[in-house]
């Protein structure tokens, strides 16, 4: 009777151990799943911080192009001039507060305020009506635009790897620890449920003295 009871303290000790074993599972395989939100958030802000400013790079190459072009057109008087390229400049001072919003790198940050810089000079330039030396002005606003192009892209490169690595990984970890938790349950429900069949054991009887 002792040998049987101690089996079965050993069982039980056994399965509580691979309760606590499940319960870090678990708690994993919860931070897996967190991590798993986290990626998600920050495909998010690749989206927003690297999509969209492209859109805002291709707004603003429209608006210069534009800019260039009324300031080379021969036909055109000088305040029809001023009144076109300002209403560009007005178009590109809007992005330009949609841009500020976005998370900006240092390297990105120098190259827009040479961009902004750019575009400062061309509006005293459009005041003192030299439209010559408008397009240099502008062919320099537009290859600062191509090298922030680059840096979204590059940038963007790298975070989407980065994410999808992570929720690869996380993908491949949670379906292990489910595979694990499953073996576990399996066990431990062996060890709590299933009872030791007992053997019946014959004791003869007295030789009768007949």
């Amino acid at each position: 009777m002792k040998k049987v009871l101690k089996k079965y303290s050993n069982k039980a000790k056994a399965a509580f151990i691979l309760l606590i074993v499940m319960l870090i599972i678990v708690l994993s395989n919860f931070n897996t799943l967190r991590n798993s939100k986290n990626v998600n958030e920050n495909i998010n802000t690749i989206y927003n911080d690297r999509l969209v400013v492209a859109y805002y790079i291709f707004q603003y190459a429209n608006e210069l192009h534009y800019i260039k072009a009324e300031a080379q057109k021969e036909n055109l008087n000088d305040i029809t001039k001023n009144d076109e390229i300002k209403n560009a400049l007005k178009i590109i001072h809007t992005i330009d507060d949609l841009y500020f919003k976005t998370v900006l790198t240092p390297k990105e940050k120098i190259h827009f305020d040479n961009f902004l810089a750019s575009c400062s000079a061309i509006s005293r330039d459009v005041q003192n009506k030299n439209w010559n030396h408008i397009v240099p002005l502008c062919d320099k606003a537009l290859n600062t635009l191509n090298q922030l192009s680059e840096i979204q892209v590059k940038e963007g490169k790298v975070k989407l790897a980065s994410a999808n690595a992570m929720h690869s990984g996380n993908n491949t970890l949670g379906q292990l620890e489910i595979a694990l938790l499953i073996i576990l349950g399996g066990i431990t429900f062996y060890l709590l449920i299933i009872k030791k069949h007992k053997r019946n054991i014959k004791i003869p009887g007295s030789p009768s003295l007949n």
